[in-house]
């Protein structure tokens, strides 16, 4: 069952990190670090959030407290500390930082009794063996297969875009398949195929037509390999 003070905590925390939160806090927190007046309205902000949604639970001010503290120290850190990591690596540890922060708070206060039985179940370790091999493993051979083939395209593009939007229709190939939603994958395809229809019929350029289709289909047929042994496998260990 989902603890009640879990969500209040992650709702204080969404609502203060995101919805008010305006961008020129932001910015200023940025520039003027622990200088910034707006830091310290983030913080309080969160104090508000906080004393208003857990109003009448136990241990009130030491969870509010809790909470508040560590946000500041990891807002701080973040600030000076998140010109020396890449984006978005640094938004993403810092929320992965505060909702560490949450789980904590709340297991702590409310005693939580930890269940690591998760670890040791085959399904989920299978189902781990698979994303991985969707999405990593999937993405270096690939890479290796169609290096035989240099395809000079002059068509400026985001870096390592091609990789992430491979990563990223592998994953939702994976979860149609597992589903056994099949009309998802062909909608997919075809949605893809229209996005690069123009791309292939402004180039005039067989073979980067034929490099296309190739690394689409390799791309499939991958994801869709890894489904279906997912499924298999999962029939064998719950059989």
């Amino acid at each position: 069952m989902i603890s009640v003070l879990f969500l209040k905590l992650l709702l204080a925390h969404f609502l203060g990190d995101f919805l008010l939160q305006p961008t020129n806090w932001v910015k200023d927190k940025e520039a003027k670090k622990i200088r910034s007046k707006y830091l310290y309205y983030h913080i309080a902000v969160h104090a508000v959030l906080l004393g208003i949604l857990l109003w009448g639970t136990a241990n009130y001010f030491s969870i509010i407290g809790l909470v508040v503290v560590s946000h500041y120290a990891i807002d701080l850190l973040k600030l000076y500390f998140e010109d020396r990591i890449v984006q978005p690596w640094a938004f993403f540890i810092d929320q992965i930082a505060h909702l560490s922060a949450v789980v904590f708070v709340a297991a702590y206060c409310e005693s939580w009794i930890w269940n690591w039985d998760v670890f040791s179940n085959p399904v989920y370790m299978l189902l781990a063996l698979c994303l991985l091999l969707t999405t990593v493993v999937a993405a270096i051979v690939m890479k290796v297969l169609i290096a035989t083939w240099k395809i000079e395209d002059d068509a400026v593009s985001l870096k390592n875009a091609g990789k992430y939007i491979g990563i990223l229709e592998r994953l939702f190939v994976f979860g149609f398949v597992i589903i056994n939603f099949w009309e998802g994958v062909g909608f997919l395809l075809a949605a893809k195929s229209i996005f690069r229809f123009g791309d292939l019929t402004r180039s005039k350029d067989r073979k980067l037509t034929e490099y296309v289709l190739i690394g689409t289909l390799l791309s499939f047929g991958m994801a869709i390999a890894c489904g279906l042994l997912f499924n298999k496998l999962h029939q064998l260990i719950t059989a």
